[in-house]
């Protein structure tokens, strides 16, 4: 039995140095290295303390900012430790439900504005935690932060021109907008 035991233990031992202790420190040291940036979290700074995450959305009401997509998480909205999407498919009421009372949110906020509700701005991502709008969704709010902030259009619709990222390897997903990323740099045009 100890000529079976033995090599066992040793072998388990080995293993979970190697796989448990040694590989981690390496892939977490090489991406501090390579991508330091992203491996601390992509933790963005604003007048010298984290306000948030690149990766992670937040949510904005006041009706001076750009707003962010729903989040599918509970309790609270934009909970990275309960990433989920609401599993409600596109035949279930619930979110017909849901997506009519944003819709109508969002017709209330704006009275004036007429054009389509950009899709994103209704439906929550699959992880419940995206930190982008498309620029539809962007340019659809356009007139109302304009308004509630005193900003023209124009000045406004070049800030969400600068803060826009394009399609990933340039054919990837659609153009988009970090929402908070965007509401810092307009805070810095006109708190």
């Amino acid at each position: 039995m100890n000529s079976i035991l033995r090599p066992a233990l040793v072998l388990f031992a080995a293993l979970s140095l190697l796989t448990g202790l040694a590989y981690p420190l390496l892939v977490t040291g090489v991406a501090r290295v390579a991508l330091p940036w992203q491996a601390e979290g992509s933790v963005i700074e604003h007048q010298g303390r984290a306000v948030g995450s690149a990766l992670i959305g937040q949510a904005f009401a006041d009706p001076g900012h750009f707003w962010s997509r729903p989040s599918a998480t509970a309790p609270m909205p934009y909970n990275a430790a309960n990433s989920a999407g609401s599993n409600l498919g596109p035949s279930n009421p619930a979110l017909a439900d849901a997506v009519r009372e944003r819709v109508t949110a969002l017709r209330a906020a704006d009275p004036g504005n007429t054009a389509p509700v950009p899709v994103d701005l209704v439906t929550a991502s699959a992880s419940g935690l995206d930190p982008h709008i498309s620029r539809a969704a962007a340019d659809y709010q356009l007139a109302r932060v304009a308004r509630v902030r005193g900003v023209p259009e124009a000045e406004l619709r070049a800030l969400v021109e600068r803060h826009s990222e394009s399609q990933l390897f340039g054919f990837l997903g659609e153009p988009r907008v970090n929402v908070l990323q965007l509401n810092l740099a307009l805070d810095a045009l006109r708190p």
